[in-house]
């Protein structure tokens, strides 16, 4: 069963699909808040945040993505997106945008469990692990994780990072100097590698390089292959 102090707010225009994925999540033990549209959940969030958001991408009012945007401006919580479409474009623009996920619609809810699953397991798993460790065991450039709170910090600012970027930059930082692979990134980050989800490391990739800038970090192309995380200090 899931902890039972994790919300979950879900935008879908289909009160079938909201009606199935609240109870289908709500009877893991999850606490659930649907919304018609994307718009009434951001209004929501900003009053009251939540674990994890749910976004249909076709809604009424602002889109997914737009939504998807918007929190990305003030906050770093988890984001799985939802949609009929199932091109290649729509999929790397999810994640391009900051969704940690993306699945397809028809889409069973045992498979979005699954995915829900997944992300607070990775997000508790690295918490847990973390607490242990010494939080200034590893330092780049003007940057230092602190395990504990399961952020990194810059010049001692913390950076604000979603799950993923933070889990990739985490993983890149432990291997500072060395080239690594995408696949091995999708393996080790997200679980899963295929043709297509590979884009999520490219445009992961591309947020951090912003927020990076003036850190004395920086992650060159390692062409044909992957990245490499570069001290320059």
């Amino acid at each position: 069963m899931a902890d039972k102090s994790k919300r979950i707010y879900v935008a879908d225009d289909d009160d079938n699909i909201r009606q199935v994925v609240k109870t289908f999540l709500s009877s893991d033990g999850y606490e659930l808040e649907d919304f018609p549209t994307g718009d009434l959940l951001f209004e929501r969030f900003m009053q009251v945040p939540c674990d994890l958001v749910i976004l249909d991408v076709m809604m009424p009012g602002s889109d997914g993505f737009t939504i998807c945007t918007k929190l990305r401006e003030v906050s770093t919580v988890p984001i799985i997106m939802l949609t009929a479409r199932d091109s290649e474009n729509d999929y790397a623009m999810g994640l391009g945008l900051g969704s940690d996920d993306y699945i397809t619609k028809p889409f069973s809810a045992m498979a979005l469990l699954m995915r829900v699953r997944a992300i607070f397991r990775r997000i508790d798993f690295e918490s847990q692990k973390h607490a242990s460790d010494n939080p200034s065991s590893v330092k780049v450039g003007k940057l230092m994780i602190d395990e504990s709170r399961h952020q990194i910090f810059r010049e001692g600012k913390p950076i604000a990072l979603a799950p993923t970027e933070y889990d990739v930059l985490r993983y890149m930082m432990q291997r500072v100097g060395q080239a690594v692979s995408r696949e091995e990134l999708l393996n080790s980050v997200w679980g899963f590698e295929t043709a297509v989800e590979t884009r999520a490391t490219d445009d992961t990739v591309r947020r951090l390089r912003q927020k990076l800038d003036g850190s004395g970090v920086k992650i060159a192309a390692v062409w044909g292959f992957g990245f490499r995380l570069e001290d320059n200090e």
